[in-house]
């Protein structure tokens, strides 16, 4: 694994799986066959799987260090945790992500902070660890940096109707007292902030980073699929606000569309990073050339 540099920063990825799960027609349901029809060539093999036509979403982490701090981006799915609706994230016990952590020469101890984009279950999911019958923190020396209205919108609806994501993950992080709680425009200092993306979720956040005239951005779920650049009002089905989800697309691919920041997406094929190029009306991704 090839490690990516951003000025004075370091990007690594932890990938806990890399598979053809995800039915593009129960993801985007209000697409068709002949919307797919022109895409397939381009999607194929990278993005779209042609045995079982299913999307292939990298469920993976990123860890940056800076020269002050080691953060890990969002914590993929967990293991032991109850999540019956997919089976392959259904009390899993898999050693990859943490076997992923140890080849870049890290410990759980070793992480500063933990950033999470929103509070879907595929980025939540290892913040806790079973221990003893307990969740625990699964990073006992960090700091959890939650959006305070991404929380109160999780909180209010588990006390309506349970959320097991919410409570395995993130209320036992609350409880253990490593929760920072902050507004959309935080800073954790000059070369790491957030950036307001909301619509996938309430308060869904990027992560912005900025070193020695480098420049990167995190992106979470603002998109899943490369084929959303050239069909942004393409809802995905975990969209919380589908105007507002398609609108924060757009916005974002024109923000950074063809200059020199890093885009790190969270399930686009694998490396994931890359920039926004304009095709007319529309645009593409191009991949970065580095493989990391």
């Amino acid at each position: 694994m090839t490690q990516r540099q951003l000025g004075g920063i370091s990007i690594d990825r932890v990938i806990e799986s890399n598979s053809p799960d995800f039915d593009p027609y129960e993801f985007f349901r209000e697409t068709t066959e002949a919307d797919w029809a022109p895409h397939l060539e381009w999607l194929q093999p990278r993005a779209m799987d042609p045995v079982t036509g299913n999307l292939i979403f990298p469920m993976q982490s990123y860890v940056v260090r800076t020269a002050h701090h080691t953060i890990l981006v969002d914590s993929c799915v967990g293991n032991n945790k109850d999540r019956p609706g997919r089976d392959n994230w259904h009390q899993t016990t898999g050693t990859q992500y943490m076997d992923g952590l140890a080849a870049l020469g890290l410990t759980p101890e070793d992480i500063d902070y933990v950033m999470c984009t929103h509070m879907h279950t595929d980025h939540v999911g290892w913040n806790t660890k079973l221990l003893d019958g307990r969740w625990v923190p699964t990073f006992p020396n960090a700091k959890y940096v939650f959006s305070q209205k991404e929380y109160d919108y999780w909180e209010d609806l588990n006390t309506r109707t349970p959320l097991p994501h919410l409570i395995d993950s993130v209320l036992p992080i609350v409880e253990a007292g490593r929760a920072m709680m902050v507004a959309n425009d935080f800073a954790l200092d000059d070369e790491v902030w957030l950036e307001p993306t909301p619509g996938h979720t309430p308060d869904h956040l990027s992560i912005r980073l900025s070193s020695n005239g480098a420049d990167g951005v995190m992106s979470g779920d603002l998109m899943h699929c490369p084929v959303q650049c050239r069909h942004p009002e393409w809802t995905a089905r975990p969209d919380y606000n589908p105007d507002q989800a398609t609108q924060t697309r757009r916005d974002f691919m024109e923000t950074y569309c063809e200059t020199d920041v890093l885009v790190c997406t969270a399930h686009f094929p694998l490396p994931s990073a890359g920039r926004f190029v304009r095709r007319g009306d529309v645009f593409d991704f191009e991949y970065d050339s580095q493989d990391w």
